[in-house]
């Protein structure tokens, strides 16, 4: 099932970021263990924590081939064109070209670059366009993205998915954030890709289901994976000032994603009969 084919049906597929092998190996068992797609994230920030793209992707995209779900590897946030060119050439087939930060003129005209050379080799593009925040310097918050303007991106570009601002904020340690609902209508309506929702660790779940029914197709959760993570592993370690295997605070962390992943799948319904 594509983003393509969940466009219009009230659904929305869960896109999560790994920053460890842990991360990866939760995602693809908590979307088999729901039964449902998956689409597991490595953002440039990730690429630059482990010094380069190759052994990290190249793990993610076995992980992937050897999952009894469908499970896509993208790249994500990259506003690196020699990464997303690194990229394609390992074998991913989804990346997101981040040039949002960037005058529009200037947006469109590489995000258009990009595109040209990704679909050469069959390879699907996200963009940005409306700054989303949470991000010092290249991303404003409350900034919004205009309907008629996303429209005319897409025409200019041919992405195959905008990530659109409504309302959210990358990095959020609360989930509280309050989505501007209509505007995610009146965008479903105007543009004829996909809609992706960036910064989806501080919406609720409430708001997370009605985005999807109002036509987000995308969701992209990272922060909240790692503070499961995280404090899942402070609860292990606590008290036990001799433990030093990390496989025994690891595992129930990697866990504990897991079973994240399955719950926010399955609240998304992605797969699921409507």
């Amino acid at each position: 099932m594509t983003l393509t084919d969940l466009r219009g049906s009230g659904r929305a597929v869960g896109a999560f970021n790994a920053i460890l092998l842990e991360h990866a190996e939760a995602i693809v068992t908590g979307a088999e263990q729901a039964g449902l797609p998956v689409i597991l994230q490595i953002s440039q920030n990730a690429v630059r924590y482990h010094g380069s793209l190759a052994p990290f992707a190249t793990a993610c995209l076995s992980l992937a081939a050897a999952a009894s779900v469908p499970v896509t590897v993208h790249l994500d946030h990259a506003e690196d064109e020699d990464l997303i060119d690194q990229a394609v050439a390992l074998g991913l087939r989804s990346v997101m070209f981040d040039a949002a930060a960037l005058p529009y003129e200037e947006n469109v005209a590489r995000t258009r670059a990009v595109v040209h050379r990704c679909h050469a080799v069959g390879c699907a593009v996200e963009a940005e366009l409306g700054e989303i925040g949470g991000k010092d310097g290249a991303h404003a918050p409350g900034v919004r993205t205009d309907p008629a303007q996303a429209a005319a991106f897409v025409a200019a570009t041919g992405v195959d998915s905008l990530a659109v601002a409504v309302g959210s904020s990358h990095a959020m340690a609360s989930r509280d954030a309050r989505l501007d609902l209509d505007l995610i209508a009146r965008l479903a309506d105007a543009v004829p890709v996909p809609l992706v929702l960036h910064g989806s660790s501080g919406v609720p779940d409430d708001g997370l289901r009605e985005a999807a029914a109002r036509g987000i197709t995308k969701v992209n959760v990272g922060t909240l994976l790692n503070r499961v993570l995280t404090e899942t592993v402070r609860d292990v370690l606590a008290g036990q000032d001799t433990l030093t295997d990390p496989r025994k605070y690891l595992t129930p962390g990697r866990d504990a994603v897991r079973a994240e992943v399955t719950r926010l799948l399955t609240l998304l319904g992605a797969g699921v009969p409507a």
